[in-house]
């Protein structure tokens, strides 16, 4: 079964989260995506939400896609987060974050090894990425993911603040859909 992996907090899930993961479905002929909720996710402090409450929510939105499923995972590097799936989905912030050598400093990847080193390392690990435009970011276009336009303007601190951005799934379970 050919299978991708979105890393990312989703707090909360978005439509956009969904659109870049049905755009990788169908693009990149893959029959199942994982949404990877890491338990302490490098570049950013403790979410909004808990990652137990935030799991339940994403529970419920995968009970509305067969072709999505949740894990949470201990894992923070995408490299390892990635490890095992046949493409890594993700928005072109996190694609900048990858090239960053802030992100692989021995504080954050536990290895005895230069920032620069473990960058590399980790890069050459990755499996096939699908990486969907985000708010002006430059994205190569070998591994740009064709997605709606308005995904890129997205984002979960809109969602938050009360735009409609929010999955119908979460917004069920957060009262926003009653309103």
């Amino acid at each position: 079964m050919q299978t991708g992996v979105q890393p990312g907090s989703f707090d909360p899930p978005t439509l956009a989260h969904l659109a870049i993961a049905h755009a990788a479905l169908r693009y990149h002929n893959l029959e199942r995506v994982v949404w990877a909720v890491s338990r302490r996710p490098l570049g950013k402090d403790t979410g909004r939400t808990g990652v137990d409450d935030r799991l339940a929510v994403l529970h419920e939105v995968a009970a509305d896609h067969s072709w999505l499923a949740i894990d949470v995972t201990d894992a923070r590097l995408v490299a390892d987060l990635a490890d095992g799936y046949d493409v890594v989905v993700m928005g072109a912030d996190k694609w900048h974050q990858l090239q960053d050598v802030a992100f692989y400093r021995p504080d954050h990847q536990g290895v005895g090894m230069d920032a620069e080193t473990a960058m590399e390392q980790a890069l050459k690990r990755l499996p096939p990425c699908a990486v969907a435009p985000r708010g002006g970011l430059d994205v190569p276009a070998e591994v740009a993911l064709p997605v709606p336009h308005w995904v890129a303007r997205q984002s979960s601190t809109d969602a938050v603040a009360g735009e409609s951005w929010m999955a119908l799934s979460a917004a069920r379970r957060s009262g926003l859909w009653d309103m």
